[in-house]
Formats: structure tokens, C-alpha cells, sequence
């Protein structure tokens, strides 16, 4: 990144949780650490997320979001991606929908990631309605990548949730489905072929067969990681690497996130994961220049 180096402008669209790392927490350092300048739209302040903590303060800013991005637009402003997370109500899936194309309008080149953060381990979060679920899968018709997990994806392609091992072919198969959907290229994350690795998968629209980049698997729970892999996966893309490349230094940087967590005693991982001290990492992996 040397002299008259531009810096890639990205809309963040998720929840602040004011504890507990996830969401604009991690997604704005990670994606500012890989030298990207971060708008953000919040759809919401929670106290803590939601995720092992008890009846959260929350105030929804549904009635912001709109505004907000409209005032941007009148100031000029232009982003090479849009990245969306977790979104709250039916409503503010339709308002994302509507930014997107604002800003689509504005430039014809941005990026439209979507993170369709709507469940895991099997269940859809209890916020999540039929409605929301649908409306979800218009938006990442929408997008020019998806990122879901295991359970999200099943979800969207109206299957039951599979438990158990997940491996290339079935990876594979569940990309295809997702890119049938309407993105043009799609990223699984909660590949775990055996008890000993876990990753994800990629595939563009077009391409001969899906990708798969794997880690040790880190024993435990870790809250935060689906938003640490989809900042790391989009701050790389706007670095240059390619789909496979830009999934391997996010699934690198997801497990280091969880080595380091699991390595500190007496840490209550209900805090999110520790992914400060791997910034450096994730930099190197994904700006060094003998990448």
C-alpha cells in the first residue's frame, strides 16, 4: 500500500452491541485493520448481543436507516461495497434491499455482500419469522455474495437442517443451490468434514467445482466468528484476492481468533471472541506483499 494508494469505502450495515464482540465490534476494526474506510449504519444499540446474556436494552433505529443513507447520498457518497448483517424485522430487510440499489445507482461496480445472519447450530434465532426468513432470501437474491452458515444456508434453499459431518461434495452441492438463488458467487462457512477441520467453501457462478479452505477445529464456542470471517473475507476482495484466496485468509484468521480465546484462562467467552491481538495476522495474510 504505498504512495497514492486508495483506500476501498465500505457501508456497514449491522447492529452495536455495546458489549460482547460481534457485529460493528469486529467488523469495523478488522475491516479498518486491512486498510479499508468504514461507513457504518447500525440497525440497532443493544446493551450486550443476544447470545448468553439476559434481556439486553435495545433500541431499534429502524426509522433512521433510510434517512441516513439518503443524506449520504446527497453528500456524495460512494462505496465499493455494501455489507449487510444482522437485521432485525422484516421492515429493515426491505429498507437494506433499497439501499442497496441506492448506492448500486451511485456506482455500478460496488459490491453487495450479504451476511444473512439468521440462525445457528440447527434453529433460527428466536427473532426470525417466516416473513423475515423470505424476505432474507430476496436480499441475498439481491447481493453479489452471500455468505450463510450451514444452518442459514439449509434454511434458504427450504431444506431441513442436516447435522453431522459436511464435506466437499456436500458443500458443493449446497453452493450450487445458493447460487441458483440469484448471487453471483457464494461462501459456506461451517464446513467440517470430520470432528479434526473446520472451514468453509466458496464457488463463483460458472465455476467447474467449489472451493474448500480448512482449519483445525478449535473446541468451544466462540460468539463473534461468522462476523470476523465475512469482514476478513470482503477486506481482502477489496485488497485484490481472489474468491478461494480471500476464504483461506478468512478461515485463517477465524481460527486464530479461536486459538486465542481458548488460550486465555478464565475468560467467559460469552464476551466474544479475542480477536485483537490476531489484527496483525490477518494483515500480514492478506496486504504482505509477497502474497
Amino acid at each position: 500500500m504505498g504512495e497514492g494508494f486508495e483506500k476501498k469505502r465500505v457501508l456497514a450495515i449491522h447492529d452495536l452491541s455495546g458489549a460482547g464482540k460481534c457485529s460493528l465490534t469486529v467488523v469495523l476494526p478488522v475491516l479498518s485493520a486491512l486498510g479499508c474506510s468504514v461507513s457504518v449504519l447500525p440497525t440497532a444499540l443493544l446493551s450486550t448481543h443476544t447470545g448468553g446474556f439476559r434481556d439486553p436494552v435495545c433500541r431499534d433505529l429502524t426509522g433512521d436507516m433510510l434517512p441516513w443513507a439518503e443524506h449520504w447520498r446527497r453528500e456524495g457518497a460512494c462505496f465499493d461495497a455494501v455489507y449487510s448483517g444482522f437485521l432485525g424485522s422484516a421492515a429493515q430487510i426491505e429498507i437494506v434491499r433499497e439501499i442497496f440499489g441506492m448506492f448500486r445507482e451511485v456506482n455500478p461496480a460496488v459490491r453487495i455482500v450479504v451476511d444473512p445472519v439468521m440462525g445457528d447450530g440447527g434453529r433460527l434465532y428466536k427473532t426470525y419469522t417466516k416473513e423475515m426468513a423470505d424476505g432474507m432470501a430476496r436480499l441475498c437474491a439481491a447481493a453479489d455474495l452471500i455468505v450463510p452458515n450451514t444452518t442459514e444456508a439449509y434454511y434458504l434453499l427450504g431444506e431441513p437442517y442436516r447435522a453431522g459431518p459436511c464435506g466437499a461434495a456436500e458443500a458443493e452441492r449446497v453452493l450450487r443451490g445458493l447460487l441458483a438463488l440469484g448471487p453471483q458467487a457464494a461462501v459456506l462457512t461451517g464446513v467440517q468434514p470430520d470432528a479434526e477441520t473446520l472451514g468453509a467453501s466458496c464457488m463463483a457462478r460458472g465455476a467447474v467445482r467449489a472451493e474448500t479452505a480448512l482449519s483445525a477445529c478449535v473446541p468451544g464456542r466462540y460468539h463473534g466468528t461468522g462476523d470476523a470471517f465475512a469482514a476478513a473475507l470482503v477486506g481482502a476482495l477489496l485488497n485484490g484476492k481472489s474468491l478461494s484466496e480471500a476464504c483461506g485468509c478468512a478461515a485463517r484468521f477465524t481460527a486464530a481468533c479461536c486459538r486465542e480465546t481458548r488460550a486465555a484462562e478464565n475468560y467467559d467467552t460469552r464476551w466474544g471472541i479475542l480477536f485483537e491481538k490476531c489484527l496483525p495476522f490477518v494483515m500480514n495474510d492478506v496486504l504482505s506483499l509477497e502474497k
